[in-house]
C-alpha cells in the first residue's frame, strides 16, 4: 500500500461525493417499481423518503470545499444518470469536478443496478477510474466549516479515523431490536467489524462525517472478501444484512496499525431523528461561540426537516461554511 507525504502546501487527495435528486420523475418511477415489487419486507429506515430528498445540499457541500479546501486534487460526484446544477462555485474548483455514473463503478456487476442504496454504492466507490490512491468520501450532507489540510485526513501511514469504541453486543444478540429503524447503521457497522475480525462487544463505530480512505486498501479487501462485496452491492435498498464499507476500511486499518484515531471531537452531526434537540437559541449560540473554531465538519442528516422547523436554516449554513 502506498504511503503519503504530508506537506504543508499540498492537498494530494481527491474528494468523492455521492448525490441523487430523488424527485427526478424517471428515477422516482424506477424506485417505486422496485419498492412495489419487493419480494420480502424492507427495513423502514432503508426506504425512508428522506434518503432521496434533495435540498441544495450538494451546492453547500461544494461551496464549503471551495472555501475550506480549495487545493484538493479532484472532486468526483457519483450519481445515477443525473447532472447536478452547480452554481456559485469558483471556476478553479469547477474545473476539478467530474461526474461519475453508477455504471462506471459497477462495471462487471451491473446486475445490481439500479440501486437506491448508499451502502451498495459505497461498496464500489474505490473503483472510480482515475481516482487517487488517497480519497475522502463525503455524503452530500457533510460540509466543511473550517479550513482543513491533508493532515486532518491522513497520516503518513493511513487515515485519520473519527468515531469511538463501543459495545454493540446487546444489539447483535437481540433479534427483536432489529426492527428499530434508528439502529440500522449499528447493524451495518457490526457486520463490517465482524468481517475484519472484531467482536461486537469491542468495535470502532465510525462517526457520520468525512471518511478518509485508500484505494489500495479497498482493493485488498475486495480481493479478500470478494463474495461479500458482491453481495453487499446487490441490495437495492439498505438492509441490516449489509456491512458499512467505510467501517470495514477503518477496522482493517486499526487491526494493521495504519493511520490513527482522532482523539478530539471536531464535528457536529444533526441527526434526522434528533433535530428536535436543537433550538434556534442553541444554534445561534454555537455559531457565535469560540468553540466553533474547533469544529471542522458539519453533517445535517435531514436538511428539509430542519428547514421546516427553522426559517434561518440557510443563513446558519452560510455562516457555518464561511466564504
Amino acid at each position: 500500500m502506498a504511503g503519503i507525504a504530508i506537506t504543508p502546501n499540498m492537498f494530494n487527495a481527491d474528494i468523492v461525493i455521492t448525490w441523487v435528486d430523488g424527485a427526478d420523475p424517471q428515477l422516482k418511477a424506477e424506485r417505486d417499481r422496485y419498492l412495489n415489487g419487493a419480494q420480502e419486507p424492507l427495513h423502514g429506515n432503508g426506504i425512508n423518503p428522506h434518503r432521496w430528498l434533495c435540498s441544495d445540499e450538494l451546492n453547500y457541500c461544494l461551496r464549503s470545499i471551495a472555501n475550506n479546501a480549495p487545493d484538493v486534487r479532484r472532486i468526483w460526484i457519483v450519481t445515477d444518470g443525473q447532472i447536478p446544477i452547480l452554481s456559485g462555485l469558483p471556476a478553479a474548483l469547477s474545473a476539478k469536478i467530474s461526474i461519475v455514473d453508477h455504471r462506471e463503478i459497477f462495471a462487471d456487476y451491473e446486475a445490481a443496478l439500479p440501486t437506491f442504496n448508499s451502502l451498495s454504492i459505497e461498496t464500489f466507490l474505490w473503483r472510480i477510474p482515475g481516482l487517487s490512491e488517497h480519497f475522502i468520501y463525503f455524503n452530500d450532507d457533510v460540509f466543511l466549516t473550517s479550513r482543513v489540510k491533508l493532515a486532518d485526513f491522513f497520516t503518513e501511514t493511513g487515515p485519520v479515523m473519527r468515531g469511538k469504541w463501543v459495545d454493540f453486543s446487546h444489539l447483535s444478540e437481540s433479534e427483536d431490536s432489529r426492527d428499530e429503524a434508528a439502529l440500522l447503521n449499528h447493524y451495518n457497522q457490526i457486520a463490517a467489524a465482524d468481517l475484519a475480525g472484531f467482536a461486537a462487544d469491542h468495535m470502532f463505530a465510525s462517526a457520520h462525517v468525512v471518511h478518509p480512505m485508500q484505494r489500495s486498501i479497498m482493493a485488498e479487501l475486495f480481493a479478500d472478501h470478494h463474495d461479500q462485496f458482491v453481495r453487499n452491492s446487490s441490495f437495492r435498498f439498505r438492509c441490516t444484512e449489509q456491512f458499512l464499507p467505510q467501517s470495514l476500511h477503518n477496522h482493517h486499518c486499526i487491526k494493521n496499525k495504519l493511520g490513527r484515531i482522532h482523539e478530539t471531537r471536531d464535528h457536529i452531526h444533526v441527526d434526522a431523528d434528533e433535530t428536535g434537540g436543537w433550538t434556534a437559541h442553541q444554534i445561534n449560540g454555537f455559531l457565535d461561540s469560540p468553540d466553533r473554531a474547533n469544529i471542522k465538519f458539519l453533517c445535517i442528516n435531514d436538511l428539509p426537516a430542519l428547514e421546516r422547523r427553522f426559517d434561518d436554516t440557510h443563513r446558519w449554513i452560510e455562516t457555518a461554511i464561511g466564504g
